[in-house]
């Protein structure tokens, strides 16, 4: 299984933002230090925003910080959101499946296992618990921003 870029850059930003709790952090920060385009950002943090995972404040000295503390954002929770609508597998999605075996086939009963195993994994991971690396993240999160 592959993620969009959309929940790469979305726990990304919910990283970021997991070590630099002490002050409000921008997009333009955040698209540097990762080299990813400022744009792409501006939908992701919309979108955490919209989902309550991260608060933004407008105006000279805004920014964005989580909403929630890191133990109480649910990484498969993120995971399931970010990647809403998006099929697996085209028989996920039986109103634009044109498979002709799809009445019989058991790929997408395996497919479905899967994803559940998958989900399940994530289910048992929050923030937090990506954040315990902090003795390695920390100096890695304090590099300077890529781009200008």
């Amino acid at each position: 299984m592959r993620l969009t870029a959309f929940s790469d850059y979305s726990l990304r930003v919910l990283l970021y933002l997991g070590m630099h709790r002490e002050h409000l952090s921008t997009i333009h920060e955040i698209a540097g230090f990762y080299g990813i385009s400022e744009n792409h950002l501006m939908k992701v943090v919309h979108a955490l925003s919209r989902h309550g995972y991260i608060e933004t404040l407008r105006g000279k000295g805004g920014g964005m910080r989580l909403r929630l503390t890191p133990v109480e954002i649910n990484v498969g929770a993120v995971v399931r959101t970010t990647e809403a609508g998006t099929a697996l597998i085209e028989c996920f999605d039986p109103a634009h499946s044109h498979c002709p075996i799809m009445p019989a086939c058991l790929l997408r009963d395996v497919m479905a296992k899967a994803l559940e195993a998958f989900f399940l994994t994530l289910d048992r991971t929050t923030l937090a618990d990506l954040l315990r690396a902090d003795q390695q993240l920390a100096p890695l999160m304090e590099a300077r921003p890529r781009l200008s």
